[in-house]
Order: structure tokens, then sequence, then C-alpha cells
């Protein structure tokens, strides 16, 4: 779990809650299972469980949502009148096809890596959403002219220029705040990251003259409408901390959009 946190790799730690009659694995026994689906440390049990907690586990990496699954021998179950597979009162119910027709209840706990905020620019607004991003869950990586960087507070990682930056397995969202000082430059190396979220912090006017210079120097139009510009929700924010904070709620309303609906179906 160490080694996978330090890589910032997700994980899903499963967790044996209860057990009934002869089972393998006791109440206690956990196991941290890799997102190919591998279990990479500990042991829960052969392959009575296995493929139902895989199955689970990997499902857990999409959602990021939390699970207990049942895994009972078909007599139970059918008592229970579920099938194998159905949900019911938050267990997911499986079949122990297993001849000791044991009873295993396993959670499902998904670790992942806190997302990650890539600024490019040393603006006033940038300077500002790298102090309140780690606030808010944020890993902050800055990108500006080495002579800039100092001005940038909070941010663990620290790139001198506008490289494109090496694509980290959370989910990545950038924001180009370059106020001028290489928005090309920065608007082309930022397309060049698989990020779920990219933004430009300036008018729409400014917005679509950077496109059209984009255009020209040959990148595609498919990839342009990636950018969203103006960045943030119109709050009527005035001030770089108020603009900041503007950002940083379209940014949060774009990442909790499929966990909200997720939580809405589940009420």
């Amino acid at each position: 779990m160490n080694r996978l946190q330090g890589d910032k790799e997700p994980f899903v730690l499963a967790t044996v809650v209860r057990t009934i009659s002869v089972t393998a694995a006791k109440a206690g026994a956990k196991a941290v299972i890799a997102r190919d689906g591998s279990i990479v440390g500990g042991w829960i049990g052969g392959g009575c469980a296995r493929g139902a907690v895989i199955k689970a586990a990997k499902a857990a990496f999409e959602d990021g949502e939390t699970r207990l699954i049942s895994i009972q021998p078909a007599d139970l179950l059918a008592e229970l009148g579920v099938e194998p597979g159905e949900e019911r009162e938050g267990v997911q119910f499986a079949k122990n096809m297993c001849p000791s027709q044991g009873t295993m209840d396993i959670f499902i706990e998904p670790v992942l890596p806190r997302p990650a905020l890539v600024i490019y620019g040393a603006s006033p607004v940038a300077q500002a959403l790298a102090l309140q991003g780690p606030g808010i869950g944020f890993d902050i990586t800055v990108c500006a002219p080495p002579e800039d960087l100092e001005t940038l507070q909070g941010a663990a990682v620290k790139v001198e220029g506008f490289q494109a930056v090496a694509p980290v397995p959370a989910d990545t969202y950038i924001i180009v705040s370059t106020q001028g000082r290489g928005d090309l430059s920065a608007l082309e190396e930022a397309l060049k990251v698989p990020a779920r979220h990219i933004a430009f912090v300036g008018s729409r006017r400014k917005m679509a003259s950077l496109k059209t210079k984009l255009l020209d120097k040959g990148l595609a139009q498919l990839d342009l409408e990636r950018i969203k510009g103006p960045a943030g929700l119109d709050l009527g924010a005035i001030t770089p901390e108020e603009i900041a904070l503007s950002i940083l709620a379209e940014i949060l309303m774009v990442r909790r959009k499929d966990q909200r609906q997720s939580n809405i179906q589940h009420i």
C-alpha cells in the first residue's frame, strides 16, 4: 500500500469482515488489488472469492465507491430470494462455487490518488490557485518561467518553462493563466496532456484569437474544443482570489459530476 501510494497508483483494499461455516480466509484477512485486477499483497482465500472480489474491485476503480459483497452458496441465496450479481440494501451478492459452501462478506474500499491540478503561468490568479488548490484535495504542479517560480507557493512540483507534464494516474485538471506571457506555448503543451479538464484564464475574445492562431499552427479543431475559456463559473468574481475560487468551483463540479449522479440514484 505504501509503495502504490508513493507511486500515486490507485488500488483497492479488500477486507473480509465476516465468515460463516468453513472458509479458507477468516475475518480480518486483507488483500491489495491493483488496477489490472492482480492481487499484489495479502490474501483473502482462493478461487471461491477471487472472481467476485476482482469484479467488484474493477467496478470500484471506475466509480470510486466502496462496496460490500456477500459470497454465499446457491441454496442460501435462494432462501434470501436473490440472484448472483443482484444488489440489495447496499450488499452485492455472489455465488460460492467451492465445495466448502461457506459464506464470506468482503468490504471493497478503493484508495485513489489525489487529483492533480496543473497550473501554467505565474499570474496573480495562478498564485491564488496554487494556494487554494491543496485545501480542497488537489496536488499542485506549476509550470512557469524559472524567474517566476518563487512566487508560486503551495505547489508540490515546480517545472521550469511550459513543457508538457508527464501524465499521472490521478485525474488531471489544467489551468492556463499565463496573462500574455507564453499563452500559445502553454496551451500547446497543455493539449499534449490527457487531462480531464483544460481551461484558459482570459476573455472570450482573447480565447477566440488564440484558438485561431493555434489552428494556423496546425492544431486540430477537435483538440482546441478541449479548451474551456474563460475558465471558471460566472460568480461575479473580480479579485484574483475570487477568480481562483470560481475556477476551483468549476473543476469541483466537473470532478464530482458522475459521483453526484451516482449518489442521487442510490437515494
